[in-house]
């Protein structure tokens, strides 16, 4: 009994300590939106609360100023909405395929998918760019969705997933009279709300914040997400710091509603897609 407590005050400490490094970044970006550009400048990122510096004259310029904030924020919204849901789609279909099929060459098919888990992006950089280019989707936003809706890691995890479900499931659907098709829908698709939340929330978070690619691919500043807009406002000629800080702050609101909208979702997701199969 000694040793089951002693268990889970070390992990109540463990856990805190990491919760606190997790949320003191958070807290320093909080601090520094409501403090003026110069203090950002002059004192770098802290976590010093004073009253005496502190307005709202960073919220005001960003909701009343001339810029280009909010194009930016709706084009990375638009990208990230666009995105999840063309690759959980896909990469479920994909998944699901693996899952309930036994087709030849399915575990070669398979050990590419787990090969190009851990191939690094850069490594396609060159290669992904060469082909944008010849088929002509440069700064456009094809060329952002198209390369990852068919997430090798995704589908490895609706793979997992989906290997939890019985198979007599299906048998059954097909025995009522269902297609290939209506089973997949009606039947397989709703018992995958759990992971989809999961993938959801992951996939949200890294479309989101994307800054490597579409900065390669786009050249229109009417076209820039907000990571890339974020970064033109740093400049040999002057910076920015009172857009950046406070725009970095509700940068953050998207992903956070993200979460809390599917939280309830995501541990069960993540649980059944790392112990199932």
């Amino acid at each position: 009994m000694r040793r089951e407590t002693l268990i889970k005050v070390i992990l109540l400490i463990l856990f805190s300590a990491l919760c606190f490094l997790i949320l003191v970044p958070f807290y320093a970006v909080t601090i520094a939106s409501f403090k003026p550009g110069e203090d950002l400048i002059r004192y770098g990122l802290n976590l010093k609360f004073d009253l005496s510096v502190m307005n709202l004259d960073n919220f005001t310029y960003l909701f009343t100023g001339n810029h280009s904030y909010f194009m930016w924020f709706f084009n990375s919204l638009l990208l990230t909405v666009v995105q999840v849901t063309l690759t959980l789609l896909v990469s479920a279909t994909v998944a699901y395929g693996f899952a309930a099929y036994d087709f030849i060459g399915k575990n070669f098919l398979f050990i590419c998918v787990l090969l190009i888990m851990m191939v690094p992006f850069e490594i396609l950089l060159l290669p992904l760019y060469s082909l944008t280019y010849n088929l002509g989707l440069m700064n456009s936003y094809s060329a952002i969705v198209l390369p990852g809706i068919a997430s090798a890691a995704t589908i490895f995890f609706f793979r997992q997933y989906l290997r939890g479900i019985p198979k007599e499931m299906i048998a059954a659907g097909r025995v009522d009279g269902a297609t290939e098709y209506g089973i997949y829908v009606r039947l397989i698709l709703p018992v995958m709300k759990p992971s989809f939340a999961a993938m959801a929330i992951l996939n949200g978070m890294n479309s989101w914040n994307n800054f490597l690619w579409p900065f390669m691919v786009l050249s229109d500043d009417s076209k820039y997400t907000l990571p890339i807009g974020l970064k033109t406002l740093l400049t040999p000629y002057g910076n920015n710091y009172d857009l950046l800080i406070v725009g970095s702050f509700f940068s953050i609101i998207p992903i956070f509603i993200l979460f809390m909208g599917f939280q309830k979702y995501f541990i069960d997701g993540m649980t059944a897609g790392a112990v199932k199969g």
